[in-house]
């Protein structure tokens, strides 16, 4: 069973608006509403590729049962814990076909109380050998920076593999606990190691680094030109993006880490699971919303 942990999901509102202009009166030509947070994408395409999962996190108010019913009616199992005041959060992802790309507002969510966390402390108790653990995005407030080495520590010793997609100190805070995965894009990447932009040859040396600071293996994301992975047994492996027509890339990350778990668990091979990966992500960024198991088993020949 894979268990993703999203403690600030989300309703992802996404909007085109043709020519774009900040300040003015802008109307909408299309309209999507996603079930989001990265570990719900990632349950999301789990699901999709026929691999058993449960969406766990915080949800709260009218817009958190929006989010639980939706995806409890596409059939994917969920264990939140209900807040008893704020909201879940709902996010703003407005593309424009004006040249002003793609703008994200997203909003802080709900306060998470002690007990509320001790809950899902005990959720995890449940947890044994072969079980996989994604934890996933950003913390809403009230939680303390280091809840992520918290949790790793909740399961630590029991046999659980540990993915961690997160970015600066949440995530050079679990390297010590040696995580199974973590997933860097490589703003990500440059931003843990202080610089804007990375080289080729400087993405493998922060990849090595991270490594040796704890995480086995290492998948970074790098958008139009693919993806690497530095593996526990010392391979590194690049690889393209297929020829595609990007429709938008919220969730493509999520998805490659989805797939790569589906490509692992399936094979037990980790070139086939970045192959599997890299077919996930490129099938989101080339979809209206997240890839279908249809649309990503059909890209996977090109990797």
């Amino acid at each position: 069973m894979v268990y993703t942990i999203t403690l600030n999901p989300a309703l992802d509102y996404e909007v085109l608006v043709d020519g774009f202009q900040a300040g003015g009166l802008n109307r909408t030509s299309q309209e999507h509403l996603h079930f989001g947070g990265k570990g719900v994408n990632v349950s999301t395409v789990l699901h999709n590729l026929g691999v058993e999962t449960t969406a766990l996190g915080f949800v709260a108010g009218f817009t958190g049962r929006a989010l639980e019913d939706g995806l409890k009616a596409r059939g994917i199992p969920t264990d939140f814990i209900w807040l008893e005041e704020g909201l879940t959060r709902v996010n703003v992802k407005i593309r424009s076909g004006g040249g002003a790309g793609e703008t994200e507002i997203n909003s802080q969510g709900p306060a998470i109380p002690p007990p509320a966390l001790e809950a899902l402390l005990q959720k995890l108790d449940r947890l044994s050998a072969g079980d996989v653990l994604v934890l996933a995005g950003s913390l809403p407030a009230g939680l303390p920076g280091g809840v992520y080495r918290t949790i790793l520590a909740r399961v630590d010793g029991r046999g659980v593999l540990t993915v961690v997609d997160a970015a600066r100190d949440l995530l050079r805070g679990v390297l010590p606990c040696r995580p199974f995965l973590i997933k860097p894009n490589s703003a990500e990447l440059g931003d843990l190691f202080g610089k804007d932009s990375l080289s080729e040859e400087e993405i493998l040396s922060c990849a090595r680094a991270l490594q040796a600071q704890g995480a086995r293996n290492i998948l970074v994301s790098l958008a139009g030109d693919g993806s690497l992975l530095l593996d526990e047994r010392g391979a590194c492996r690049r690889l393209g993006v297929p020829p595609g027509t990007v429709r938008h890339t919220v969730g493509a990350g999520d998805s490659m880490v989805a797939g790569f778990l589906a490509g692992w668990l399936s094979t037990g091979d980790y070139a086939a699971a970045h192959r599997m990966g890299a077919a996930a992500g490129s099938a989101t960024a080339f979809s209206e919303g997240l890839a279908s198991g249809e649309e990503i088993r059909k890209l996977l020949p090109a990797f």
